[in-house]
């Protein structure tokens, strides 16, 4: 969702509300210019996604990213997995450099691409999965399907069945109204992508903003030319139009995972708090029900873990990119 429009739509109805930090070190900066490019871009049976990898190991380490994103938003962590074994990202369809697909981004859909993707470019198993958000629950649904072939999973912020429904039963409501306002905000923007984004626009600065200052001058350059694209919000509204199908895909899926290590990254700091003010009721309400719904996921695993990043938002690799790679590295021992 646009950030602008999220957040005046949570500080009227929650309370308040705190962008993820994408601020990097030079090193940083240095290493996202690679990510700025398409390198695999692999035939999947008709059209191609575009599949990063660096670092060698016998486990190999995929990203799957939060809603709307490319796989060049964990551009703070995979080089530094890639330090210590195989470290993978990958485009879903219709996002960073891969080609669009005739359907949507359900979890099923991105757990076959991606089954498709690694084997198409020989990349063999085991692999330790990690997803942030809607790409936790696609990695999910990843290891129940093919559960031979997953070491572990780091599941931050990651999504569940009924977290909408839980989440806005916390919020009194409000949460739903949040995301109708989001899916407003993307049919505008997908409509001013169709019509082009003037530079300097309103429409240009509420879809597309200054990514620069998220990802540095050379990515930040790559991800602002793939999101003025009619092709990217397209993929964005029918990924938000599938929610529900994502949602109803896990439900069907949902068992325990055996002795399958998973590590929970929980957000220690709640998008919708006010800064500088006491904690409200109703904010506490959501937070404590976002924090159990996490804590149920750890608990499908007899070698699952929660934890609370503090300092961490939603996006919890851009807020506190060391705590993902350290439990990235905590899964892949033996």
């Amino acid at each position: 969702m646009n950030k602008r429009l999220t957040g005046l739509a949570v500080l009227a109805l929650i309370g308040g509300w705190s962008s993820a930090s994408y601020a990097a070190s030079a090193a940083q900066w240095a290493s996202a210019g690679a990510f700025a490019k398409p390198h695999q871009l692999v035939d999947i049976g008709g059209r191609k996604m575009n599949l990063y990898c660096s670092g060698r190991g016998a486990t190999t380490v995929v990203f799957d990213s939060p809603s709307g994103q490319a796989g060049w938003n964990w551009f703070k962590v995979q080089p530094a997995v890639a330090r210590h074994t195989r470290a993978c990202v990958f485009d879903r369809a219709g996002f960073g450099f891969s080609d669009p697909a005739k359907r949507p981004n359900t979890a099923e859909n991105v757990a076959e691409d991606l089954h498709k993707l690694l084997a198409a470019a020989g990349i063999k198993p085991p692999y330790v999965l990690v997803g942030n958000s809607l790409g936790g629950a696609n990695v999910q649904v990843y290891a129940y399907r093919y559960p031979a072939e997953v070491k572990g999973l780091v599941l931050a912020e990651p999504a569940h069945e009924d977290d909408v429904s839980r989440l806005d039963k916390a919020s009194q409501g409000n949460l739903k109204k949040v995301l109708a306002m989001g899916e407003q905000q993307n049919a505008y923007c997908l409509a001013a992508a169709d019509k082009g984004f003037k530079p300097g626009s309103e429409e240009q600065a509420n879809c597309i903003g200054k990514p620069a200052d998220d990802y540095g001058p050379v990515l930040g350059a790559a991800v602002q030319s793939a999101t003025a694209k009619p092709a990217y919000w397209r993929a964005v509204v029918d990924e938000g139009k599938a929610m529900d199908a994502t949602g109803e895909q896990l439900r069907k899926r949902r068992r325990p995972f055996g002795d399958l290590p998973v590590l929970v990254l929980t957000r220690g700091v709640s998008p919708y708090a006010v800064p500088g003010k006491p904690q409200s009721a109703l904010n506490k309400a959501f937070e404590d029900e976002n924090f159990a719904i996490q804590k149920e996921i750890a608990a499908l695993s007899t070698r699952g873990k929660q934890r609370v990043v503090a300092g961490a938002g939603h996006i919890v690799h851009a807020d506190k990119p060391e705590a993902v790679i350290e439990a990235v590295l905590e899964v892949l021992k033996p």
